[in-house]
């Protein structure tokens, strides 16, 4: 465990040494393959890594619930499960080059999804629970306009921002997401916030309580604000560097779009 230092999440873990081993080795295969084949990187591509974000926060959902055969328990814990699903995502990439080198994102998002679908499927086997289900689906139903009307405000007031197109936009409903599932949870479920800053800011007293949110607006409107402020940090870097800024950009994504799926899926079979 090394969830006692300062500034890390609880509940991080490293693997056993064989376990670890072989996840660094595949990494670094996985990176040295890419870095060699150098493929194509737009925004589809990013675009079409969204489930791959998806599917690292279910496996670790059935890590949590225990409900992974011991074999491969320790590929899924926290932040074991980030290098697992990202050398899996970057050998599908290499593979979908050389089986579809015209319809990569394509290949990317199928094997993503074919891939999450079951996960998903085994976490609700384990369990349902209908309040945490119910929550969710209020998560994710809030989440639309308020993610379209930052977007929407956010190109206005900074139309250079538009150039990072459906990646900037995942970015801002990925934060947006994580903000409104991590106050619903909290402040409905009574789930606990895992990162040393977001729990600062969760457990602020004194602020008004709203309906649902409770006092977790603060949080909601600060992962609003930073997110938004990346994004248009980003634009330059997209329009000068696109490769390079697309891949950061969807990093920042999956920071909020990867925490916030893990919060949908533990309420359904956790709460």
């Amino acid at each position: 465990m090394v969830d006692g230092l300062p500034f890390v999440p609880s509940g991080t873990t490293l693997p056993p040494v064989p376990h670890l081993v072989v996840v660094l080795l595949a990494t670094a295969a996985v990176v040295a393959a890419l870095r060699r084949r150098r493929p194509a990187v737009t925004d589809r591509h990013v675009l079409a890594l969204a489930p791959w974000m998806a599917l690292g926060s279910a496996a670790h959902v059935l890590y949590v619930v225990d409900a992974l055969p011991p074999l491969l328990a320790p590929l899924a814990g926290s932040p074991t499960v980030y290098l697992t699903v990202g050398s899996l995502a970057g050998a599908a990439w290499l593979a979908s080059a050389e089986v579809l080198p015209k319809r990569v994102p394509t290949g990317l998002a199928v094997t993503g999804a074919a891939l999450l679908v079951p996960v998903v499927a085994l976490a609700l086997a384990t369990a349902v629970s209908t309040d945490g289900a119910f929550w969710s689906g209020i998560s994710l139903v809030a989440t639309v306009p308020i993610a379209a009307g930052a977007w929407v405000g956010l190109t206005r007031l900074r139309p250079e921002v538009r150039i990072t197109g459906g990646v900037g936009a995942l970015a801002v409903f990925g934060h947006a997401l994580d903000g409104i599932s991590t106050a619903i949870g909290t402040t409905q479920l009574g789930f606990g916030e895992r990162t040393p800053v977001s729990r600062i800011l969760l457990e602020l007293g004194g602020l008004p309580s709203v309906p649902v949110l409770g006092e977790g607006w603060l949080f909601l409107l600060v992962k609003l604000a930073v997110a938004s402020l990346v994004v248009w940090l980003f634009a330059a870097y997209v329009r000068e560097t696109p490769s390079e800024g697309y891949l950061l950009l969807g990093f920042v994504a999956a920071v909020g779009l990867g925490p916030a799926a893990h919060n949908l899926l533990l309420f359904a079979v956790a709460a």
